[in-house]
């Protein structure tokens, strides 16, 4: 990309919003140099492009200067990064006329390597303690299997797999919807210092851009299409994670959800978006299982086992056909549908296991061993102790 065009490409950042799909076909159609100047009214308008749009745009270029955008960019350690250019995460592309025009990276990672292998993670800003918890886990969990937590530095949900993926020593993007030198919101300014200087912080608005209810929407675009996979914790019929998710399934990606309390109007949109087709997944295992590649399996759940569990099939089905208070052999056999010699032997069996009792020839079950399970922590098998009784 010649530096006229990458200049005009920045220029476009502060003369429109992002996402429109729009000005993308403008773009696709005349090059950002062309383009540029059709919008300031240093040269043949765009087709299509009405009176009210192009006032508008000549109003934002009385302040247009890209190379001082440039250069401000770079005194907070950030960058420009253009589509075609070697760190240009390609599955951006995916959006069409609505990829961005450009993103301003500020952080030292390489943001097409570290886009390869990277979940979102969003949800509510009034999450509950539930919610914020699930997505530090989440959070902490895929950072420890070498995954990239991507979310959008918001309260709640947001913030909170940020900080998991932090505490874990791993690596983790915040996409803004404003400037990358605009801590927003202003409580997160310290995170997202943090992850400017741990992972990468990206904005498709200039420099001192600002966020709007809009912008935040035209994001969550980015989130989905950078990303395998999608995971919501938490979020309302009207939510903005959802927006993500759909957006996301809409290119092909992996939506995911974590299931809540049926009564919480907080878990309605994630049960809402699991209807419709969504994965349901509990922790970081699942969600690898899902958007990782073969072999990457989680750990086969199953309840805990009993002693009872081990038995032959034929042992079993005698000790189920001794009566509960106990009854002869012969009668045993009856249950089993076995012969009184096999049955006999099976029974010789189960006494020597424990299982029955025998008094002359009437045998009597024993109490079953008891199993017990311990509280089990997200992310992990549970563990079973077992006790005679």
């Amino acid at each position: 990309m010649s530096g006229e065009e990458r200049l005009a490409r920045v220029a476009l950042t502060r003369l429109t919003e992002p996402g429109d799909e729009r000005v993308g076909r403008w773009l696709r159609e005349l090059g950002a140099v062309r383009l540029v100047r059709g919008l300031t009214g240093a040269g043949p308008p765009p087709k299509g492009a009405r009176a009210e749009r192009l006032a508008g745009c000549r109003a934002r270029a009385a302040s247009l200067d890209p190379e001082r955008d440039l250069a401000t960019a770079a005194r907070l350690g950030a960058r420009f990064v253009c589509p075609g250019e070697p760190e240009w995460p390609s599955q951006l592309d995916d959006l069409g006329d609505a990829r961005p025009l450009g993103l301003w990276a500020r952080g030292p990672a390489d943001l097409r390597l570290w886009a390869l292998r990277s979940v979102a993670v969003v949800g509510a800003r009034a999450c509950t303690d539930y919610g914020s918890h699930v997505a530090a886990i989440l959070g902490a969990g895929l950072a420890e299997r070498g995954w990239v937590v991507v979310s959008g530095a918001a309260f709640g949900v947001d913030g909170a797999a940020h900080r998991g993926a932090l505490a874990a020593g791993g690596a983790t993007m915040a996409v803004l919807a404003c400037g990358v030198d605009v801590p927003y919101p202003r409580g997160h300014a310290r995170l997202i210092e943090r992850i400017a200087e741990q992972g990468v912080v990206l904005a498709e608005l200039p420099p001192g851009g600002h966020p709007t209810r809009s912008r935040f929407v035209l994001r969550n675009r980015v989130i989905a299409a950078l990303t395998r996979g999608t995971v919501v914790v938490e979020a309302e019929y009207r939510s903005g994670s959802l927006v993500t998710a759909r957006r996301a399934r809409a290119l092909g990606r992996h939506t995911m959800g974590i299931p809540g309390p049926v009564t919480s109007g907080l878990s309605a949109g994630v049960h809402e978006l699991l209807r419709e087709g969504a994965c349901l997944v509990t922790d970081a295992d699942e969600i690898a299982e899902l958007v990782g590649g073969m072999g990457e399996l989680a750990p086969e759940r199953r309840g805990p086992a009993v002693p009872r569990d081990l038995l032959a099939p034929e042992a079993a089905a005698v000790l189920e056909a001794v009566p509960g208070p106990g009854g002869d052999t012969a009668r045993i056999a009856l249950n089993a549908g076995l012969s009184r010699d096999r049955t006999l032997g099976r029974l010789y069996e189960l006494h020597g296991l424990g299982f029955v009792a025998r008094r002359g020839d009437h045998w009597r079950p024993l109490a079953p061993a008891s199993t017990s399970v311990t509280p089990k922590p997200l992310g992990r098998r549970p563990t079973v102790r077992r006790g005679g009784a």
